[in-house]
């Protein structure tokens, strides 16, 4: 008896330093890490070590410490971004930073019908009548200075009304230039239209001074727009080559 329980122990004593020595070659790490929605790094999301129930919060800069063994699984949460699990791997803690991708949830939105009877405007208002021309900046200073006979001839006489509507005319331009700039992209220009990238400048210019693509942008017309656009880069193409 004395030497079967003597064996007994014996296998226990075997099995217990078996299973310490098993922890030590698994022991935990500090690991530190930072979490990017796309190219952003993001604050105030939750970090949990689901074995352990370790947890920590990113900071101002995405980053964050924890720690981990090979196995664990940390989970990643935040209001706005999709939940994330990643399993440590050996590999993992040896990482001088560990990168977390995250993804932004979709949010669907409900559509809303906006009913214009119910705009707030000046006319709705009562501040001006209904059905009254409204004027841009450049057009309300023409009209300033022609709105009396006394204004309009001094006005005449002193070459300000003609500064005035030029004025008007360099407003108009500047504003089809950022409608062009808003319909068509640099690769439109380059890969379509063949225009250099040097000259797509150039190029959106001349097609402001056509009035009938100037009436295809302010009536919004995209068909259009991209009809004459072709025709225009075209006759451009071939005043660069008469330049050459």
């Amino acid at each position: 008896m004395p030497v079967k329980l003597n064996n007994t122990l014996h296998i226990i004593l075997i099995l217990f330093f078996v299973q310490i020595g098993f922890g030590q070659n698994n022991p935990s790490k500090e690991i530190l890490g930072q979490i990017f929605e796309k190219s952003t790094s993001v604050d105030g999301v939750n970090i949990i070590n689901n074995t352990t129930q370790v947890s920590t919060i990113s900071d101002a800069d995405g980053r964050f410490s924890i720690a981990v063994k090979e196995g664990d699984v940390l989970v990643f949460s935040s209001v706005n971004l999709e939940p994330l699990k990643r399993r440590i791997s050996s590999e993992d803690l040896n990482l001088s930073l560990l990168v977390i991708k995250m993804t932004a949830k979709e949010i669907e939105l409900k559509e809303v019908v906006v009913n214009d009877n119910y705009g707030i405007t000046a006319e709705n208002l009562g501040i001006v009548p209904r059905g009254q021309k409204t004027y841009t900046p450049a057009e309300r200073k023409v009209y300033t200075a022609t709105s009396t006979s006394v204004d309009k001839l001094l006005n005449a006489i002193s070459g300000r009304t003609k500064m005035l509507k030029k004025e008007v005319n360099v407003e108009k331009k500047e504003m089809l230039f950022r409608k062009i700039e808003y319909l068509f992209d640099e690769n439109y220009y380059t890969e379509r239209l063949k225009i250099p990238v040097d000259d797509i400048k150039g190029f959106q210019l001349y097609c402001v001074d056509d009035a009938e693509f100037a009436v295809s942008l302010n009536t919004k017309n995209k068909t259009m727009s991209m009809f004459l656009i072709t025709e225009l880069a075209r006759k451009y193409l071939i005043i660069l080559e008469n330049e050459k």
